[in-house]
């Protein structure tokens, strides 16, 4: 699996549609969508994929720097349900088609999700490697060279794969993935009941033998201790390489009100686009800090907040509205 920051033919994302889940905030999200999928297409191609029916509406939000087309979706985290892709030896590109099951069977139905995979790689014309164990790529962050940071919290959790051991599921990351090297990190955030701690709120490569860290500075802060528990691990830890990280804080924390109800606003969660970094804001005082850590992590990319706080009611930010495909290098 290369690294997110190496070239990309293009972005997947999905349409917002599901009444469910968004009630009330339904029109807000979907602009927000709209609005980080104009700003990575700044950087790269973007295919908004919405359900029969809605592409219209995707197409009048997006504008035409976006390409819709139309397949059978449930809910629109792409970092979750889409395929993994990867590239053989040659640099030709595969997809890797985990199993999904709506984060532990969270929100039904997920049929369409599970099957989304298959179909997006059949529209790209693109070989498919199937694996029946639940993976979304929320979990994991690899640095492209054989090393995979992912979170105790979530992989081992018994509501997605309860008859693989640690080392069942360490085995099948290493076979499907390419990687040599995992490492666990104890926690995921604290609050984040969605994705039962996905590491994409954690923890982010960002570069090799580099990762940035979400380390919130209050102390009131559900994460404090946490984050500071998966930093310790880090800095004790060596890639498959074994070179030692250099670690970058990103100390900033935003919480915001949407609909009544207050939701953490997850600087971490940014897309590496080309030459970009895409980065979720909450038009709060924090976030000018947040993107000035992320300028200087990420040198030589142009960094872009996009207002996120509705993608965050959701459970969610931008890393996990979309999903790179790389570029094939045969």
């Amino acid at each position: 699996m290369p690294a997110e920051w190496t070239e990309h033919e293009g972005c997947l994302m999905a349409w917002p549609v599901r009444p469910d889940l968004w009630g009330d905030t339904l029109d807000e999200v979907q602009h927000e969508y709209a609005a980080v999928a104009r700003a990575i297409a700044g950087f790269e191609p973007v295919t908004m994929v919405a359900p029969p029916g809605h592409g219209g509406a995707a197409r009048a939000r997006c504008g035409e720097g976006v390409t819709v087309v139309e397949l059978p979706t449930d809910d629109s985290w792409f970092r979750d349900s889409a395929p993994i892709f990867v590239l053989d030896p040659d640099g030709r590109r595969a997809g890797v088609d985990f199993r999904f099951n709506a984060w532990g069977r969270k929100h039904h139905p997920w049929d369409a999700d599970d099957r989304i995979g298959a179909l997006l790689l059949e529209h790209l014309g693109t070989p498919a490697i199937r694996s029946e164990m639940i993976l979304e790529g929320g979990a994991i962050t690899v640095d492209g060279e054989g090393t995979l940071i992912t979170t105790e919290q979530c992989l081992l959790h018994p509501n997605r794969n309860p008859d693989l051991t640690r080392e069942d599921i360490e085995a099948e990351l290493k076979a499907r993935l390419g990687v040599t090297k995992v490492i666990w990190l104890p926690y995921g955030g604290a609050l984040d009941t969605e994705t039962d701690g996905h590491v994409d709120g954690v923890c982010a490569f960002v570069a090799p033998g580099k990762v940035v860290v979400q380390l919130p500075a209050d102390p009131a802060h559900p994460d404090h201790a946490r984050m500071r528990a998966n930093r310790a691990v880090l800095e004790h830890s060596t890639d498959a390489h074994g070179r030692p990280f250099e670690i970058v804080d990103l100390p900033q924390a935003a919480f915001v009100e949407v609909d009544g109800r207050e939701v953490e606003v997850g600087y971490l969660n940014f897309y590496l686009a080309n030459g970009g970094v895409v980065v979720p804001v909450a038009d709060h005082p924090e976030d000018a800090g947040a993107l000035a850590v992320l300028e200087a992590a990420c040198p030589g990319r142009k960094v872009v907040g996009v207002r996120s706080r509705v993608i965050a009611y959701g459970g969610g930010g931008i890393h996990c509205i979309t999903q790179q495909i790389p570029a094939a290098r045969a």
